[in-house]
């Protein structure tokens, strides 16, 4: 039984120094928009990370052209507007490090339509017209009529 363990360790020991941290490396290099889907004309912030995150990166994106991202908190951080002439599609947004690792991702650019009205709702029959001036106006005369009896109520006392 002992042996197996000591198999186990020394497999686990070999695995280690032949795939030193390839894994690890791989999960290290990453890129992400946020949002990944912005309308023509909006800001897309970009996050990053490389194996060191020390020096400046570049994000690439075919309509925004050239983002350098740069550390921040222990990541790489960029902001970037999309040009508002931008067509509608999916553009592949690709990191460069200075090592040479990359990564890649996807920016959803969407048409910029503006609504022409709102939204059928109903009716509007619980909508408001234009009485608020007359609560306003009519709550200041209640309160200056109590304020009136209150004084009068004090007065008749002193009197009385």
């Amino acid at each position: 039984m002992r042996w197996i363990g000591s198999a186990a360790a020394a497999a686990m020991i070999l695995a280690a120094t032949l795939f030193p941290a390839s894994a690890a490396q791989a999960a290290a290099v990453f890129l992400e928009l946020n949002p990944s889907t912005v309308r023509a004309g909006d800001q897309v912030s970009v996050r990053a990370s490389c194996e060191d995150n020390l020096k400046p990166a570049t994000v690439t994106v075919v309509e925004i052209g050239p983002i350098r991202a740069k550390p921040d908190f222990g990541f790489l951080t960029a902001t970037a507007k999309v040009p508002g002439d931008t067509p509608a599609g999916d553009y592949k947004a690709t990191l460069q490090c200075p090592s040479g690792q990359t990564a890649t991702a996807t920016l959803h650019v969407v048409a910029k339509v503006e609504p022409s009205r709102g939204p059928a709702t109903g009716g509007g029959g619980t909508a408001p017209e234009r009485v608020a001036p007359l609560l306003v106006g009519g709550g200041l005369v209640v309160m200056l009529a109590g304020l009136a009896l209150a004084g009068l109520a004090i007065r008749r006392r002193r009197l009385g």
